[in-house]
């Protein structure tokens, strides 16, 4: 009878509420409580408040009636995009409409075909974007970002994505860290990013409070104005009761980052959890009972409504109205928290990053309320223990469970400008079209609680949405213009004119197979490459093969039409014979024990080449047990010690190889045949190289070292210790002062030209002096000295001086991001510029190659030289391409291995750089022919 009477009383008090203002007594006498009660001044609020507080979060009822956007900007024109190919997001992302779309007051006013006559009430106001038939999507939607929070270029006091002073801290806000210069908006936006999920970095296990923000910059240029539909809580004010609260974000965290930060193990890190969340559920009841007196009229001895505002967000989050991000990556972690959900009953929105998510599908269905979405990266894994078994299939075996999918940056672990490039990759690996677009723009508008009004292409919606140059699922694709609430981000946008195929949904191999392996292997299949059975090993239908020469790379066959596919014979990993089929499919090339591969129309080129990453001397980034370490700095304060040969002591990269790391087998399989490191390090002084087979199983192996010593390695930085001008003093020293100890041998074989002096560097100002100082050492020795630039963020600057001095550079990444103060004078390429830096280098005359960050990364390689050759327009030829990621940077860095000597790599119905499946490596180091299935 008290629930009854309760519910009854709910209801007419909003009747009364939404038609009169009644005074209180008047209220309490119809509701029929007793008119002597005395009724506190805060009677009303409160009754406001009780009634709201079981109100679900979402949009109003007449949300989707609205004229105008709330973030309409006055003067905004309206605009219409003719002929389009428009995703929708509809019927499960596979809606695609052909037509036009007209953007209004900040809203997508309507999608049809718009006749001269249908718009001439918008007279000369109205713009007009002919999009030529283009892919349009909805706004990109970033799910996991730090953008504002973890601003770029990083600098001191601008890092407010953590909190170190507790593990549970459901009161911080990001909104409060929000940077509003951040470098990262306008890069962002070119890549086709309108919103963010602005989270609390994961050091704590609640972290905090997160905000959705849009990208654009607003003409208050606040961080307040740029929040989506901020929660009323953020003014601690009450909204009108009769609408519902808009949805609240907060971010958890488990397992390694908050038991690292604060020295706790998982144990712990629950254990304070559950306090948190008893403590929540405890202050959530006393409201509740509290309500239930109140609109009983119970007043006497009530007090004040019981809240604390330290605590107000986590009772949110146990009503259900705070979108729950949780970063989790293993099974006992996602095990936790899905026990967690359902100890105290809240839901929880997506797991983040997940590694080991696929593997248990059927435990994520076990949370309280609906199941969780997953976050994921599409290859970033490994880099610590609970990441070691992610697997690229991830996505795709999620989606088959009837999981959600959303891919993530984590911006800036991964510039989200380059987001839609984590669904190509998804997609890639086998995540079916229409999910793969769906996963960065509307499921991930679904994840957030905003699919009311971005993430569609719908009447009514936000005007957020991206004209594209190609497919989006087409590797390099890139916005030709991005709308925020209806406005035009793109100044001037560069277009690149690419070929009508890049228009179609881009054509994928089959990983049946290797997803299947992925769970039964429990995310750790075997990558260990196979030698083929039989010396012999032919090759069919190939349509073109390219070699190493002496020089550059050389296209030595292709077939013009498919009658005339050519063969390859190879024999202990040597090509024998390459050509027609009349000429090599012969008899006297081959015996009956030889094995052959259908390549069918695929081609043969050479293995490309990692360097950058420490790739080779280490398996888990995170795990010290895993790897060699970092080298002793002589500019340190401890210096080297006495035992190891003091400061003029040189440490070899070979003596610390570790062969088998699963980074390495991947990148092998991959095409990625050849790895070049230099030792680890944290300081100035590096040490030397060396160039090793990323498929052989330990240094004893034939062919596991190519070249033992490659080049000598300094990194000459701005926020390294000492000064950058004691680093170059040191430098010239070593240059042109007396050789002593090991250092002085390795350095007098450098001035004598006899081996590259590699220099990691960014700033232009440092690679000018380093010019300098190569021409200093030129000018006493008259000798030519070789010296490489490798990070070179700002070296396209000095793309004309670097050509005449003869200095290479090997660009890392390849696709520039200004991470900290020397790297933000970057040339971002299109559509912000015509021109890239490898291009600005490579027209210059410089050397130039494309290194990879992190050792995952270099499985990446294929993808990163294609889309500088695409991003080229036509600018690099495809034996540039080859060489960018191969031949050039094993000039660069020294290695010397003949060029017959080189691996090969055999792909199936296209080239390596196509996006074509690896079926075989050509090593004659190695002796053999490496066949994949």
């Amino acid at each position: 009878m008290h629930q009854l009477r309760l519910l009854g009383s709910l209801v007419l008090l909003a009747l009364l509420l939404l038609v009169s203002r009644l005074s209180e007594a008047s209220i309490y006498n119809i509701l029929g409580f007793s008119s002597k009660v005395e009724l506190p001044p805060h009677a009303s609020l409160t009754i406001a408040h009780c009634r709201q507080l079981n109100m679900q979060a979402g949009p109003p009822d007449d949300f989707w009636s609205r004229s105008a956007s709330d973030r309409f900007e006055p003067e905004t024109k309206p605009i219409l995009i003719q002929d389009g190919k428009i995703w929708t997001g509809g019927k499960n992302g596979t809606e695609i409409i052909y037509g036009d779309v007209l953007l209004e007051k900040g809203l997508i006013k309507s999608i049809s075909r718009f006749s001269v006559e249908s718009l001439q009430a918008y007279g000369s106001d109205i713009v007009v974007i002919d999009a030529k038939g283009s892919w349009i999507t909805p706004g990109i939607v970033d799910v996991h970002s730090h953008l504002g929070d973890a601003s770029s270029p990083a600098l001191s006091g601008a890092e407010d994505d953590n909190s170190g002073k507790g593990t549970i801290q459901p009161w911080l806000r990001s909104l409060d860290g929000l940077n509003t210069h951040d470098e990262s908006y306008r890069l962002s936006i070119a890549g086709g990013v309108t919103t963010s999920l602005v989270l609390p970095g994961s050091g704590n296990a609640i972290g905090g409070q997160a905000f959705v923000i849009k990208l654009r910059e607003t003409k208050e240029r606040s961080p307040s104005s740029m929040l989506l539909e901020p929660p009323y809580h953020i003014n601690s004010s009450l909204p009108d009761p009769n609408l519902p609260p808009r949805w609240r974000h907060m971010k958890h965290a488990c397992g390694e980052n908050p038991s690292d930060e604060y020295k706790d193990t998982r144990m712990d890190t629950i254990w304070e959890f559950r306090q948190a969340y008893n403590k929540a559920t405890q202050i959530k009841e006393q409201q509740d009972e509290y309500c239930a007196q109140a609109l009983s009229g119970n007043w006497e001895g009530l007090g004040e409504f019981p809240d604390d505002l330290q605590w107000e967000a986590l009772v949110d989050v146990v009503r259900g109205r705070v979108k729950v991000n949780t970063h989790c990556y293993e099974a006992v972690d996602l095990d936790g928290l899905v026990r967690l959900s359902n100890e105290f009953k809240f839901p929880i929105a997506a797991f983040h990053h997940a590694s080991e998510a696929y593997l248990v599908p059927d435990l994520l269905k076990k949370a309280y309320g609906q199941t969780p979405a997953v976050a994921l990266f599409a290859t970033n894994g490994r880099y610590k223990r609970e990441a070691y078994r992610a697997s690229e299939f991830a996505p795709r075996i999620l989606a088959k469970h009837g999981i959600t999918v959303v891919m993530k940056s984590d911006h800036p672990v991964l510039n989200s400008r380059y987001l839609l490039y984590e669904a190509q990759q998804a997609y890639f690996y086998g995540l079916p079209e229409n999910l793969a677009i769906a996963s960065v723009t509307s499921n991930s508008a679904v994840v957030i609680g905003m699919d009311h009004r971005i993430g569609y292409i719908k009447e009514g919606y936000d005007a957020d949405l991206v004209i594209w140059d190609s497919h989006p699922l087409a590797l390099g694709a890139t916005p030709s213009q991005v709308f925020i609430d209806g406005i035009p981000q793109l100044d001037s946008p560069y277009v690149v004119h690419k070929p009508n195929n890049f228009q179609h949904t881009p054509k994928v191999p089959n990983f049946d197979k290797q997803a299947d392996e992925a769970v039964e292997y429990e995310g750790l299949p075997p990558l260990t490459p196979t030698k083929a059975r039989h010396d012999t090993t032919i090759f069919l239908n190939v349509k073109a093969v390219f070699k190493r020469t002496t020089g550059p790379v050389r296209q030595i066959f292709s077939a013009q039409e498919e009658a005339e596919l050519g063969v390859v014979v190879t024999r202990n990993g040597s090509i024998v014979c390459s050509g027609e089929r009349v000429s090599c499919y012969t008899p006297a090339f081959f015996g009956a024990d030889a094995q052959v591969v259908d390549l069918e129309g695929g081609s043969i080129s050479p293995g490309l080449v990692s360097f950058g990453s420490p790739l080779g001397l280490q398996h888990i980034d995170l795990e010290p047990s895993t790897q060699d370490g970092y080298v002793f700095d002589p500019l340190s304060s401890k210096g080297i010690p006495e035992i190891v040969g003091g400061d003029y002591a040189v440490v070899h990269a070979v003596d610390g190889l570790e062969y088998g790391s699963r980074d390495a087998l991947l990148a092998f399989r991959a095409g990625v045949t050849t790895g070049i490191t230099a030792p680890s390090h944290k300081g100035f002084f590096v040490g030397l190289g060396t160039s090793f087979s990323l498929g052989a199983t330990h240094r004893l192996e034939p062919g596991a070292v190519l070249t033992e010593t490659t080049a000598v390695h300094v990194s000459v930085r701005h926020f390294g210790m000492p000064s950058v001008s004691t680093q170059i003093a040191v430098l010239r020293r070593l240059l042109l002062g007396p050789q002593e100890g090991a250092a002085g041998y390795w350095f007098n074989k450098v001035k004598e030209g006899e081996i590259p002096l590699v220099v990691e560097a960014h700033s232009a100002d440092i690679i000018a002096t380093l010019a300098i100082l190569k021409s200093e050492v030129e000018v006493e020795t008259r000798k030519t000295m070789k010296l490489t630039i490798t990070g070179g963020a700002e070296a396209h600057l000095l793309a004309k001086e670097l050509a005449e001095a003869h200095i290479g550079v090997i660009l890392s990444p390849s696709r520039p991001f200004p991470y900290v103060w020397e790297d933000r004078r970057i040339l971002p390429g299109p559509p912000l510029s015509r021109d890239s830096a490898i291009v600005t280098l490579v027209e210059n005359g410089v050397v130039v190659g494309i290194g990879c960050e992190e050792i995952w990364s270099s499985r990446n390689l294929p993808f990163d030289v294609a889309w500088a050759a695409i991003e080229a327009e036509g600018r690099l030829s495809r034996e540039q391409a080859f060489a960018i990621g191969s031949t050039n940077i094993e000039k660069l860095l020294g290695s010397k291995v003949d060029s017959d000597k080189t691996d090969l790599v055999a792909t199936r119905g296209g080239d390596l750089l196509d996006g074509s499946r690896v079926a075989a490596v050509i090593s004659p180091m190695r002796q053999g022919v490496f066949v994949f299935s």
